[in-house]
This record gives structure tokens, C-alpha cells and sequence, in this order.
């Protein structure tokens, strides 16, 4: 425990070595991570071990972030279908009142980044880490523009064609099985939601190269991944070996160099600070209020770790400074507008269309 105490943590609860007789482990962990973050010297070392190989386990080679995404993504469909929304928004919300609904917060999300693509319906657009196709379709449908996911989980592949079908979207919505390092051709527009965490700092340069590649010169891309407030680190280490095996969450100050590098502009950058923490808050509580089922479908260590991790990931975003950030990018100057009033005015066009036709909020067979 003294030794990797985040690792150690973990592990006990999920063994039921560690047991919280009043309160939850929510209760707990606000507790213990309202504490100063400050490394203590005994610690350091190990602090700057882990942070000096974190690039081994962020090697996401093609094959590699394949085992990763499958490790995660590929689980049993029915486990998500116990806390997502309706259209199974696995990434931070947008909450536009205190009110919201997780549904009304997912949708708002996905209006939010349509917003800001400014789409036409001639346009081309990547959907970089597609999920179960959510994103994608809302797009199709909303403005009738052509658009291609890619994902490398079997499971939400097979799950966003059949949605897509349904949904009689097949002609202007596929979703392929492909690492966006293989994508051929050019797009009018990219946009990639919870997916960078998954690419490893080692390869944000190859990322971002790509993107400009595949980046029509006219074109605009939204990256909307979560972030770190305080400067590069490691990956918790419970994090690491339980749930997202590869991944990292990046600091700013890591993502815009590899941008410029690769020469595409920045236009844009919005900080959604605690929008993560209540997408999570409403995750967890939906979790627990199916929890039986999810020891049904694996065991109680499988939804302890579960609920474990939906609590450690809301309470680092409510006390220690995670956040999400949507970046806006192109090519050359000029492509988007100088003031962001333009944002409010599509997100009323796409609300009205909404309206008129709004998306359905079911996975396909359910």
C-alpha cells in the first residue's frame, strides 16, 4: 500500500479487502483527493520512474492500440447499456442548464461540436474513434452531409452499421474497422470525441500529421479530449492495468506544439471544466442503480472495479483540476469566423431541425 498506494487502493476495494461502512467510495475518494497533491519525498522517485518510461505503455502501435481499444470497448454491450444515455455517449457531456437530463446533456454535446464543424451538406466528413455511431448519425441526419467512423472495436462497429440501417442512413453513414493512420482520401471535415486519449504522447505527432493529410484545405476539425490543468504527468497505475490500458490524458502544453509541428492553426479552444464530473456523477448513479446486473453479466469484483473507476474518474475531475477541451482547427486563416457568435446561431439552426426530426435515442435491436 505504501509503495503504489493508487494501485494498491484499487485493488483492495475491488477485493473487498477494503470496505467503507458509512457513505460510498465516492464519499472517500472526495475526501482523499481534496488533499494537497503535492508528492511526498519518499515518494518522488517513483513518481519520476513512472513518469520517465510512461512512453512503454503508450506504445500504441497499430496492432497494440487494437488489444487496448478491445481490452475497454469490446465488453459485453449490455454493461454500457446500464448507465449511458439512450444513444450511448460514452465522452463528457455539455450541460447547458443545471437541470439537463444525461440525454438532453449528450445531445447538447454533439449539437455543441456540429456548431462548430459548420457543415454543409456536400461536405465529407471523419468521424476519428466513432464509438457506436451516435455522433456520426447525427450529422448524417441533421445536415445530410456524407460521413465515415472509424473505429477499432468490433462490438461498436457492428452496432453503428446496424443503427445506421435502421435508421435508413446507410448511403450517407458508414462506419468502418480501420486505425486512422489508414484512412485513405480527404475530408471536408474531421471531428474526433474521446478518442486522443487513446493515441499515446509518442504518437501525437503522427496523429496530427495525419489529420492535416486527410484535411481537405478548406476543411475544419474539432478535437474533443479530456485534459489535463496541471502541466504532463503519468497514467494512474490502477487506471492503466484495469481500464484503458495505453492511455494517457494530456496537458495542453503537450498537445499544441504537436499541432503546430504539423501545420494546422488552432482557431478555437474551449475548456469544459466540470461537465466531465456530472457526466460521470450521472453515470455512476445509473450504474449503481443497475449494479446487480452487472454482477450478473461479470461477478462482484467486476462491478466493484466499476464502480471503483466511475468514482475515482468523477472525483479527479471535481478536485484535482481534469478537464476536457475541444480544440478547433484548419488549414489556412479565414475558413471559420472571427467572433464566436456564429456558434449559438447554429447550435438554434440545428435545435430547430431537432425539432422537426428529432434523432432517435435507442441502440439498434433494443
Amino acid at each position: 500500500m505504501l509503495l503504489n498506494p493508487e494501485l494498491a487502493l484499487g485493488e483492495l476495494f475491488m477485493d473487498g479487502s477494503f470496505v467503507i461502512e458509512q457513505g460510498s467510495v465516492a464519499d472517500f475518494l472526495a475526501i482523499v483527493m481534496s488533499q494537497p497533491a503535492a508528492v511526498p519525498d519518499w515518494a518522488k522517485p517513483q513518481w519520476w520512474l513512472r513518469y520517465l518510461v510512461r512512453h512503454l505503455g503508450q506504445l500504441n502501435i497499430r496492432g497494440r492500440s487494437r488489444q487496448n481499444v478491445a481490452h475497454h470497448y469490446d465488453l459485453d454491450g449490455r454493461l454500457y447499456a446500464l448507465f449511458l444515455d439512450a444513444d450511448r455517449q460514452y465522452s463528457c457531456a455539455y450541460f447547458e442548464t443545471p437541470d439537463a437530463t444525461l440525454d438532453d446533456a449528450q445531445l447538447a454535446k454533439k449539437r455543441h461540436l456540429a456548431a462548430k464543424l459548420l457543415i454543409d451538406r456536400n461536405d465529407r466528413i471523419l468521424d476519428i474513434g466513432c464509438g457506436w455511431g451516435g455522433l456520426g448519425l447525427y450529422l448524417a441526419a441533421m445536415t445530410g452531409a456524407d460521413v465515415t467512423g472509424v473505429t477499432l472495436s468490433n462490438e461498436q462497429l457492428q452496432v453503428a452499421n446496424a443503427r445506421a440501417a435502421e435508421r435508413n442512413l446507410s448511403g450517407s453513414a458508414r462506419f468502418l474497422l480501420q486505425d486512422y493512420r489508414d484512412v485513405p482520401g480527404t475530408f471536408d471535415r474531421i471531428v474526433s470525441v474521446g478518442m486522443f486519449e487513446h493515441v499515446g504522447v509518442a504518437f501525437y505527432d503522427t496523429f496530427f500529421r495525419r489529420c492535416a493529410e486527410l484535411l481537405d484545405d478548406d476543411g475544419i476539425m474539432v478535437l474533443h479530449s479530456i485534459g489535463r490543468s496541471e502541466g504532463p504527468d503519468a497514467t494512474n497505475p490502477w487506471i492503466a492495468k484495469y481500464i484503458f490500458p495505453g492511455g494517457y490524458i494530456p496537458a495542453l502544453s503537450e498537445v499544441l506544439p504537436a499541432i503546430e509541428r504539423a501545420g494546422l492553426l488552432v482557431c478555437d479552444i474551449e475548456i469544459l471544466r466540470l461537465h466531465y464530473a456530472d457526466t460521470l456523477k450521472a453515470w455512476r448513479e445509473r450504474f449503481l442503480a443497475r449494479r446487480e446486473e452487472a454482477v450478473q453479466l461479470y461477478d462482484e469484483r467486476f462491478a466493484r472495479m466499476w464502480e471503483f473507476y466511475l468514482a475515482a474518474s468523477e472525483m479527479a475531475f471535481r478536485k484535482q483540476n481534469m478537464m476536457n477541451f475541444q480544440i478547433q482547427l484548419t488549414k489556412r486563416q479565414g475558413i471559420v469566423p472571427m467572433t464566436r457568435d456564429y456558434i449559438q446561431r447554429e447550435e438554434a439552426r440545428l435545435r430547430t431541425l431537432e425539432r422537426g426530426t428529432r434523432p432517435t435515442l435507442r441502440m439498434a435491436g433494443e
